[in-house]
């Protein structure tokens, strides 16, 4: 028997809680004469064993790493230049489903052949999702994002590469001038780390308010309030969702109001919101390419019951700039900063290039500056201004 079971079996014999101290006690008695510092190595694996993320604790330890996904017993990691399989054992899809199941148990969530789909966010923050077999047909499958302590300020977006000194001080402009915006692209392409980002760029005088579903925005600014949705209980009771907390919102005197995804029906509620004097506002919307955000809008507005003709005009009103991002094998970079413009005779919204990481300064450069202008703020050269 291992010694991670023989402090397993102690701590369920005893009744005692899987604590820091307890458990390097434990291994101490387990263990013989090791010396104290190979009894404190011995009792981080083992706490990870326990109450931890087992063999992948130290992947997420890994400051690089973005993402770490477990398919059956195979184990796959992306450092931000796009996936890689690691060297981890992992064991048997038994241990796999033991560790997912203990992971979400922590959380307080259930996952069983009842309930074989999980999401669950862990105490430091990583976002879990599990999927049990039979419905992960060669599972279970862990997917986990890592949560970023420290957030990145836009200096360190510009010296990794993500964001072009120009295109910064564009950002600069738009977060100064109050444009409402939202942060697009796909799956992993660094919305929310943009968001946040920017986000810190708001003057100190101002209240922030985060409507989120998961709780992963930490910017860094002294008055920020998050709300966060609940999931109903095993009951099947308690939810509450995004539309409900952005009107919740609405009454938290917010400076500026962001809603962390948009990906249902609260987006009637937040281009409401943007509409009623809440300038400056910010979410992020996946979407493949700049142009598609439109159809994106469309299709969630259609989901909160407003007429395509009142959403393109809510749209309009209310959203002022889109901020694409994309993944490269270089890592995720800032592709382009676009406008929403009325377009044909049924004047729906448009997506108009402003600035693009290839071409520079687009088409839509002359309406950004105007923004700009209008607001008392600077117009940065990178958009073709003296």
């Amino acid at each position: 028997m291992s010694v991670v079971d023989r402090v397993r079996r102690q701590f369920a014999d005893q009744g005692v809680e899987a604590t820091p101290a307890a458990v390097v006690s434990a291994v101490r008695r387990e263990s013989g004469v090791l010396g104290d510092r190979a009894v404190l190595r011995l009792a981080d694996r083992v706490r990870d064993e326990l109450i931890g993320a087992g063999p992948l604790a130290p992947l997420l330890a890994d400051s690089a790493v973005t993402d770490v996904l477990v398919n059956g017993t195979q184990v796959w990691v992306d450092r931000g230049g796009g996936l890689q399989r690691a060297a981890v054992r992992i064991g048997d899809a038994d241990d796999v489903r033991r560790l997912a199941q203990r992971l979400v148990a922590a959380c307080g969530r259930r996952l069983d052949d009842g309930q074989p789909c999980a999401d669950a966010r862990l105490p430091d923050g990583t976002r879990l999702h599990a999927v049990l077999p039979p419905v992960a047909t060669q599972g279970p499958y862990l997917s986990l994002r890592t949560f970023r302590q420290r957030p990145f300020s836009l200096g360190d977006l510009v010296s990794h590469g993500t964001v072009p000194a120009g295109a910064a001080a564009v950002l600069e402009a738009v977060v100064g001038a109050r444009l409402a915006y939202l942060v697009t692209g796909g799956t992993g392409s660094g919305k929310t780390t943009l968001l946040a980002t920017l986000l810190g760029l708001v003057p100190p005088t101002e209240r922030i308010v985060l409507v989120e579903d998961a709780a992963e925005l930490r910017p860094v600014h002294p008055h920020v309030v998050a709300l966060q949705a609940r999931t109903a209980n095993v009951e099947g009771a308690g939810v509450i969702g995004l539309t409900d907390l952005v009107r919740q919102a609405l009454r938290m005197r917010p400076d500026r109001l962001v809603v962390g995804e948009c990906r249902g029906a609260e987006i009637v509620d937040l281009l409401g919101a943007l509409n009623t004097g809440h300038e400056g506002g910010a979410g992020t919307l996946h979407a493949n390419a700049p142009g598609d955000v439109p159809a994106r809008l469309e299709a969630l507005g259609l989901l909160g019951g407003l007429p395509r003709a009142a959403l393109h005009a809510q749209v309009l009103a209310a959203l002022q700039v889109v901020l694409h991002l994309r993944r490269s094998a270089a890592g995720r970079v800032l592709e382009s900063v676009s406008v929403l413009v009325p377009s044909g005779p049924e004047r729906a919204p448009a997506v108009v290039p402003a600035w693009d990481r290839t071409g520079g300064a687009g088409p839509g450069a002359g309406v950004l500056g105007r923004l700009l202008r209008d607001r008392g703020t600077r117009v940065p050269p990178v958009l073709g201004a003296s």
